[in-house]
């Protein structure tokens, strides 16, 4: 990209990685510089905690406010009981009102994190579009906002089109959702001055959308940018691990874990990860990915403890790398395991059950593969018995389950 950018989100956005296209970089880039402008992302409450795919967003939210902006998070309070069809093979299932609710309390314990929300200039504002979708008036909507789409373009869209070259069904509720997204836009810019919507590039359409319909009814100047996508270097989408998705609220996934996550980065996307997820300066980050051989763990060490500090705090972070280092090189077990706790009614009980009920597995049949493939360990002892089963005797004193090399679990009795 040629474009030099006068401002210091813009020029952090390409620096560290986080940009993959905008509707007009010379547009926005000289409204940042005029003043504090203010800008949004948009999260549906699909479930009761964001996870590491949110993680990228959310850094770009902390660089706005870091470089003298103002951002929103908008919760979609309206939106998630439309459900956005963007790249879905299949429709979301619909819920209810008060899930939606007990998913958005959920989701706010994250944001706080990295968001300073306060009444300066630059403060942070959590808002919720149900507070305007829940009263429109149908048949006005229709015919004050609804004639300003085409259907024709709203079809070309690749979220859609991909959708419908595959043959599977639309419903005309999913075909809503951008028509309320764009609605979305022109509200925030009505109502808070916001210029800017931003989010992965997956939304592109549903941003271009907002443009156009606030150009039209408000005749105002407003702009969009998106992110890359990201996938891991061997081709995975980013936030899943062998467990499932990487949440970032601590009830749902501990300290420790989130933080072996980071450990467990791929050689090849240490640099990279390094720019998006921690504040490090970027020359340090180039320094710690060319780090070759065994080094290249001090790396993925620091990256583990910079993203678990500013989630969980530094003492969570500096806890997880004592716990790891305990369990790995001195083959101990740390204080900081995810620990399973079973009463004496409970036993005894079959070590298959036992791998699935601690979370190193998801079902009996993946942990009957994993004690066959010898992948599972108890007390670093490889366990080849399918059969055996753990009683009072076995967990006189607590226990270190493993599966593979990094993901263990400690169990004791109540």
């Amino acid at each position: 990209m040629n474009y030099h950018p006068k401002s210091d989100f813009i020029a952090t956005m390409i620096e560290r990685g986080f940009l993959a296209d905008c509707t007009d970089y010379q547009g926005l880039d000289e409204a940042l510089i005029s003043g504090v402008q203010t800008a949004y992302i948009g999260y549906d409450a699909t479930a009761q905690s964001l996870h590491v795919g949110h993680l990228m967003n959310i850094m770009v939210l902390r660089w706005l406010q870091k470089t003298g902006h103002k951002p929103i998070t908008l919760m979609g309070g309206g939106t998630t009981k439309v459900g956005d069809p963007s790249f879905r093979s299949d429709e979301r299932p619909l819920l209810g009102p008060d899930q939606i609710d007990a998913n958005i309390e959920g989701m706010k314990q994250v944001f706080s994190k990295y968001l300073s929300y306060d009444d300066s200039e630059t403060g942070a504002l959590m808002l919720n579009n149900a507070e305007w979708l829940d009263d429109l008036n149908y048949l006005d909507f229709l015919r004050d906002i609804g004639r300003h789409f085409s259907v024709n373009r709203m079809l070309s869209f690749e979220s859609v089109k991909s959708r419908l070259d595959r043959e599977q069904s639309l419903s005309f509720l999913e075909f809503n959702y951008m028509i309320l997204q764009a609605y979305d836009f022109l509200e925030l810019n009505r109502r808070y001055g916001c210029v800017l919507q931003m989010g992965g590039s997956d939304q592109w359409g549903n941003i271009i959308n907002g443009i156009d319909l606030t150009r039209r009814v408000l005749d105002h100047e407003i702009y969009g940018l998106t992110t890359p996508l990201l996938t891991t270097s061997d081709g995975r989408k980013m936030g899943k691990s062998q467990g499932g998705a990487v949440w970032l609220n601590g009830d749902m996934l501990s300290a420790y874990e989130f933080w072996q996550f980071w450990r467990n980065t791929t050689d090849a996307d240490v640099g990279r990860f390094l720019k998006i997820f921690t504040e490090l300066p970027v020359d340090e980050c180039d320094r710690l990915a060319a780090l070759a051989g065994s080094e290249i763990n001090e790396a993925k060490i620091r990256l583990a403890n910079e993203v678990t500090s500013l989630l969980h705090g530094t003492n969570a972070a500096i806890n997880a790398e004592a716990t790891a280092r305990e369990v790995f090189e001195r083959g101990g077990v740390g204080d900081d395991l995810p620990t399973l706790t079973l009463s004496g009614e409970e036993l005894p009980i079959s070590v298959v059950q036992l791998i699935v009920k601690s979370g190193l597995a998801k079902s009996g049949k993946e942990a009957k593969r994993l004690i066959a493939e010898n992948g599972a360990k108890l007390d670093d002892a490889p366990l080849t018995d399918a059969g055996l089963m753990i009683d009072q005797g076995i967990l006189s004193s607590p226990v270190k389950l493993s599966a593979g090399k990094k993901r263990h679990a400690l169990v004791q009795l109540g």
